[in-house]
């Protein structure tokens, strides 16, 4: 296997699995903010870096929600790009490692509310299947920032109201 397969993001992702991973981050968060102690934010931080790594591959929550959730719970598939869902998860590395550095710095209130707008971005992402990083990269991509190239199937999106969406499914 070489490096750039060991860290290759799946494409397209079934965003129920994405789903169910927010749900997860969500748990996590909220006894991260209630325990407000350092560890707890470089957990969850590690967990986004395993996830932006591989996706569900090297991530506990990821293969949880692939392998056990998606199939007992959702039983749906609804195919979206990888690229936008791994760009959202640097995001939340992004949140994951600014709480870890707050609360070390001893700055934990600043830390919980770091990780709580993590939250609501995670419930949007849960609950209606709405992903903010999938926006920001459909903004960001149109700007030019991002090459239209990283995701050529992201230009048939309907990003502005969040549902980035491609349905290969017929359910």
């Amino acid at each position: 296997m070489s490096l750039r397969e060991a860290f290759a993001f799946p494409n397209p992702v079934n965003d129920y699995a994405a789903r169910s991973t927010a749900g997860l981050v969500i748990a996590l968060a909220v006894a991260s903010i209630v325990v407000n102690q350092w560890w707890l934010y470089a957990i969850l931080a590690l967990g986004f870096a395993l996830r932006v790594a591989g996706g569900p591959k090297y991530s506990p929550f990821g293969r949880l929600a692939v392998h056990v959730i998606v199939p007992q719970v959702w039983k749906k598939e609804k195919l979206v790009p990888g690229p936008p869902k791994r760009f959202a998860q640097t995001v939340g590395l992004t949140f994951g490692v600014v709480a870890t550095v707050l609360s070390l710095l001893g700055f934990g209130l600043a830390a919980q509310i770091t990780i709580g707008l993590l939250i609501v971005a995670a419930f949007l992402e849960f609950a209606f299947g709405i992903c903010l990083g999938c926006i920001t990269f459909g903004y960001l991509q149109r700007a030019g920032i991002i090459p239209e190239s990283v995701c050529e199937a992201c230009n048939n999106l309907n990003l502005d109201r969040g549902a980035a969406t491609l349905d290969t499914s017929a359910a």
